[in-house]
């Protein structure tokens, strides 16, 4: 099967996380060709695919949204299982843990079991940052800054586009440069390795940071989807049960898009 000449790949599972529907700066054209380029036994929608602080402030939805959300329904008819696990900007979804949207399952949690028979536990991952759990107000003043960076972003982007340059993330930069912010990033993923342990499993999914990346530096198999505000990542398991990092980029205007794999580590 092709789709506008781009040859559709099956895989066994699809994970895809922080969409953030509702922010203004995201990247939703990606996610539908990624999607269109792509069929999978499994969708895992690994939270924060809604906004809902940002749309309870502002309501913004243009119809691209509804084309992703169309699509996302037509795979879940089609036979696709469709599972989305509600994180912090969309936990009013967290009322009905347990319930169908259509053909879309609610759940806080789950167990995703590879081709492989190696168990993981799939979670958006904000049940385990101290910074939502306790102070969710610094919570929303980090939600600002992000946004604030973001804005900042497009300026200097413009800028780049017209000396020829690629797209380059400030937050991202940030997240590695900044002291603070990598010693956050390992907590959280130090919390998620042990939580992964004490559910006897053997690799843990999640999102929530922006942060994509896929290791096994602390006993476990340490998976994060990344997002699509502006990384455009996402995690799909192989027909023989590897796991692969997807980036998926849009490149110069009017040239095809591309995406790039790198596959677990054996």
């Amino acid at each position: 099967m092709t789709i506008e000449g781009r040859e559709t790949r099956h895989v066994r599972a699809i994970f895809i996380s922080d969409v953030h529907l509702g922010m203004r700066p995201i990247r939703v054209g990606q996610l539908i060709a990624f999607l269109r380029a792509h069929d999978a036994d499994t969708i895992y929608l690994v939270g924060d695919i809604l906004d809902g602080w940002r749309l309870a402030k502002s309501w913004h939805w243009p119809s691209e949204y509804n084309v992703l959300v169309q699509l996302l329904l037509d795979k879940a008819l089609a036979g696709t299982r469709v599972v989305y696990l509600p994180g912090n900007h969309d936990e009013f979804l967290r009322e009905y843990l347990g319930t169908y949207f259509g053909e879309v399952e609610i759940v806080d949690r789950t167990i995703h079991t590879t081709a492989l028979g190696k168990t993981y536990l799939v979670i958006h991952g904000d049940q385990f940052d101290v910074v939502v759990m306790n102070a969710k107000w610094l919570a929303h003043v980090g939600d600002w800054a992000y946004n604030f960076a973001l804005r900042v972003n497009i300026a200097i982007n413009w800028t780049r586009r017209r000396l020829g340059l690629q797209y380059w993330s400030l937050s991202a930069w940030a997240k590695q440069k900044v002291k603070n912010a990598v010693s956050i990033i390992g907590r959280f993923e130090e919390a998620l390795v042990h939580e992964a342990k004490v559910s006897g499993v053997d690799g843990v999914i999640c999102g929530h940071i922006h942060f994509a990346d896929m290791h096994d530096r602390l006993g476990i198999h340490y998976i994060n989807t990344g997002d699509w505000v502006e990384s455009c990542t996402a995690i799909v398991e192989t027909p023989d049960g590897q796991f692969e990092l997807v980036k998926w980029t849009e490149m110069a205007a009017g040239e095809p898009r591309k995406f790039r794999l790198r596959r677990a580590a054996s």
